[in-house]
């Protein structure tokens, strides 16, 4: 038997080995996940010795890690704006950066009437399921292209309990939602890094996220050029766009140049413009 607090030293020293940023955090969570423990208990039970039994399926999670595999995947969980959303394989990791395209739009949407938004490349669904579970009275759209997404879409819809107010679709931009249908908002976290700058990125996002959800083509804008053209013909009270860095400048020209009125960037937490917003005018003085 060995106490938790060796295999949580030597946990964190091999993390750092295999370059692990954040290697004494990742063995915390991963321990505590396996023991079915939080942070504190973690650290309340350092002197705790584990039963074999209990070292093996840390083991199994630590290789995992160790693989560079997020650790969002590996608990099945990932945090976004103090909910719980069930992500894995096939489907990107809800970054807090995020948060700021819900904190910019949320005070443009009725609390006290209905509103339709269609969150396009809904992934995990934690932009849209977030809104509809903040606003009791929007109804949503969560669309993607893969099957894989959608799967842990369904999966939040119903653990947040948003089934009667929830569509979740398959297809290409804003095709799945039926022309008859009436959207309000289009909103969009979209695949944006230029495709050359992939290889650069961590392990963790380069070899293991859906690079469907990463790759923007050349200058990392081609969803949005295509999106907004779809939305100019469809949205009739705005869009809201998660932007990469330095993007912000030519996602907002091109939301102006679909005849959207007023436009307004969002900077997140780190200072870089995260999101653009673009009204209609009749929105706008309503």
């Amino acid at each position: 038997m060995k106490p938790l607090v060796e295999v949580l030293m030597s946990t964190a020293a091999y993390f750092k080995s295999r370059g692990i940023p954040s290697a004494r955090l990742d063995a915390e969570l991963l321990i505590g996940h396996a023991l079915g423990l939080d942070r504190v208990q973690v650290y309340l039970a350092f002197d705790r010795p584990l039963l074999q039994e209990e070292l093996e399926p840390i083991r199994v999670l630590v290789r995992r890690r160790g693989n560079r595999e997020p650790l969002a995947w590996i608990v099945g969980s990932r945090e976004f704006y103090g909910r719980d959303f069930r992500v894995g394989p096939g489907v990107l990791v809800p970054r807090p950066d995020t948060e700021t395209l819900i904190e910019a739009l949320l005070p443009l949407l009725p609390v006290n009437e209905e509103c339709f938004v269609a969150d396009v490349g809904s992934g995990s669904g934690c932009i849209g399921l977030t809104l509809a579970a903040e606003r009791p009275l929007l109804r949503l759209y969560a669309i993607d292209k893969a099957e894989a997404p959608l799967t842990f879409t369904r999966e939040n819809v119903e653990a947040l309990g948003l089934k009667e107010r929830v569509a979740v679709l398959r297809g290409s931009l804003l095709a799945p939602v039926p022309a008859a249908r009436r959207i309000d908002w289009v909103v969009s976290n979209p695949p944006y890094i230029p495709s050359a700058d992939i290889e650069g990125l961590a392990p963790e996002v380069r070899d293991q996220e859906p690079r469907l959800a990463l790759d923007g083509g050349p200058d990392g804008l081609d969803v949005y050029r295509a999106l907004v053209q779809e939305a100019s013909a469809r949205a009739q009270r705005g869009v809201a766009f998660e932007v990469g860095y330095g993007q912000a400048p030519e996602v907002a020209a091109l939301v102006e140049a679909a005849g959207f009125a007023r436009i307004t960037l969002h900077a997140d937490l780190g200072g870089v413009q995260r999101v653009v917003i673009g009204q209609r005018a009749e929105a706008v003085h309503s």
